[in-house]
């Protein structure tokens, strides 16, 4: 305690400048916009550059696994091919490829997943592309499994957004077998489950039935599979189901993710506020 206390009196001045100091430089990204958005940028990058470098080393120890299931989704890029409905692939390194299907409104851009989290009440997705890649806020994450999630933030270099297990975000999501739809949020317990909501009592449900993105929304084509009903109950009262949904993706195995572009996004979105404005005035 003695030496303790003698530290402190002979570095007094020097341990009172880096407080005065701390405290200053607290003041300045506080109240200064333009300096803030310097410090979370650099931020943000030192921290994704971290998570790039220790994911390239657990990703060595996955690539059984991963070459699995690259081999899966070239089974099924063929078969695509096949069929004549691929318009265009260009491969720009590695297993990193820029897809268009045609007579469609959605780009597919590959992506790796280099820090990702499934235990916490808000979970969040970090990828290894950005601005400089096409990666832009509000597309579509998407696995060979099912929906990830949505981009949030961008970089020059990296990407983050919300995965499937954050309850600050829900999809629009619909039966496959009869088409009706609600939305699908996560409950913030089990990694491998969510809530579909807004489901009638009158629709005919059996265990194990298809969910897939109902299309309604600017971010996902519809028909990507999300995952299958693993138990509903109709509550006394109610007009609507309580349907657990066995999410398709596994969000602890996940590395490698497709993030989708809808071209068409910023004129459906001009259409859709001119109908809104022209409602509003009436």
């Amino acid at each position: 305690m003695r030496s303790l206390l003698r530290f402190l009196v002979r570095n007094f001045a020097f341990l009172l400048f880096l407080f005065l100091e701390a405290v200053s430089l607290v003041l300045v990204f506080n109240y200064n916009s333009f300096q803030r958005s310097r410090f979370l940028n650099s931020a943000n990058y030192i921290s994704a550059s971290f998570y790039n470098a220790t994911s390239s080393v657990f990703q060595y120890f996955e690539l059984a696994r991963v070459n699995k299931e690259l081999a899966n989704e070239n089974a099924y890029l063929r078969s695509v091919l096949d069929e004549g409905t691929l318009e265009e692939i260009s491969v720009s390194d590695s297993i990193i490829t820029t897809f268009e299907l045609s007579d469609s409104n959605f780009v597919f851009r590959a992506a790796r997943i280099i820090n990702n989290s499934a235990n916490k009440q808000q979970n969040y997705i970090t990828l290894n592309k950005g601005l400089e890649d096409g990666i832009k806020a509000d597309q579509g994450i998407l696995s060979p499994q099912g929906v990830v999630g949505v981009v949030t933030s961008v970089s020059n270099s990296y990407a983050s957004g919300l995965s499937l297990l954050n309850p600050r975000w829900s999809i629009s999501a619909k039966l496959k077998n009869s088409g009706y739809y609600g939305s699908l949020r996560w409950d913030g317990q089990n990694y491998r489950q969510a809530d579909l909501l807004e489901i009638p009592i009158h629709v005919n449900l059996a265990k194990g039935d298809t969910v897939v993105t109902s299309g309604y929304s600017s971010i996902f084509p519809e028909g990507l599979l999300i995952g299958t009903i693993l138990s509903f109950d109709k509550p006394q009262g109610e007009n609507y189901y309580n349907i657990n949904v066995k999410l398709a993706v596994d969000f602890k195995s996940i590395r490698y993710v497709h993030v989708i572009e809808n071209v068409k996004k910023e004129e459906l979105k001009t259409l859709e506020n001119e109908v809104l404005d022209g409602a509003g005035n009436n």
